[in-house]
This record gives C-alpha cells, structure tokens and sequence, in this order.
C-alpha cells in the first residue's frame, strides 16, 4: 500500500450542541475508535459551549470525571502512538480551567494539540499534520 495514498482525512467529531457530560464520553468514544483502528490520525473536535451552571461530577448518565479520566489514560498509549494531533474548535466562552487542559496537549492527551475559534484554521492543522 502507497504511505501517501493510507493518509488520510482528519476526522470531525461534533460535540457542540452537546451537554459537557456527552461531549467528553462522544470525544473519548471516537478517540477510541480511531486508536483501534491501528492507522495514523489527525482529528478536529468542534466543542460545546460551557455549561450555564456548574455540573456534579457525576452526570446523569452515570458517566464520572474519574471514569472519563481512567478512560482517557486506557488510550492514550494508542493516542502517543497514533495521533497526529487534535485540533480543538473552542467557544469563545471557554472557561480558563478547560482550556489550560486542552493547552496541556502532549502532557494529557499524549500528542500534539491545537486550540482555536476558527474551524477552517483547524482543519488545515489537522490536515497538514497527517499529510505530511
């Protein structure tokens, strides 16, 4: 198989109409996937606006800060690995502690991260990092 014909499209994962709790467990479920998958990848997470109030740490779905963070250090080794870069579209509105996290790049997510309002700037990232 040709490298440059396996590279491939970023993925897009929508999250922005989404409540925080949904979006993180939807972000972490496609991260997954494309770690199984066992190819190289760029992704772009287009983020929910903050929530109005803040949210227990337990949703109602059950889903815990502590579970997403176990879920998030079960793949990592495949985001190191793998993962080109992810590009974060945040809101304008970002509380301050959600976007150091995502500034924390490599230290939490295990590879290269972007942060920005402008989708179209994202998605040239993420392109450029899995298409050499």
């Amino acid at each position: 198989m040709d490298i440059q014909g396996a590279a491939r499209a970023p993925r897009e994962i929508d999250t922005s109409g989404l409540p925080m709790d949904q979006a993180q467990a939807l972000v972490l479920d496609e991260l997954r996937a494309l770690t199984e998958r066992a190819e190289p990848f760029a992704a772009i997470l287009l983020m929910p606006a903050p929530p109005e109030a803040r949210t227990p740490a337990a949703s109602a779905s059950g889903t815990s800060t502590a579970d997403r963070v176990r879920a998030l250090k079960l793949i990592r080794p495949g985001l190191t690995a793998l993962c080109r870069g992810l590009a974060f579209v945040a809101p304008a509105d970002i509380p301050a502690e959600r976007l150091a996290a995502i500034h924390s790049g490599e230290q939490l997510w295990g590879c290269p991260t972007m942060v920005t309002q402008d989708v179209t700037a994202a998605r040239a990232w993420a392109g450029a990092r899995v298409g050499g």
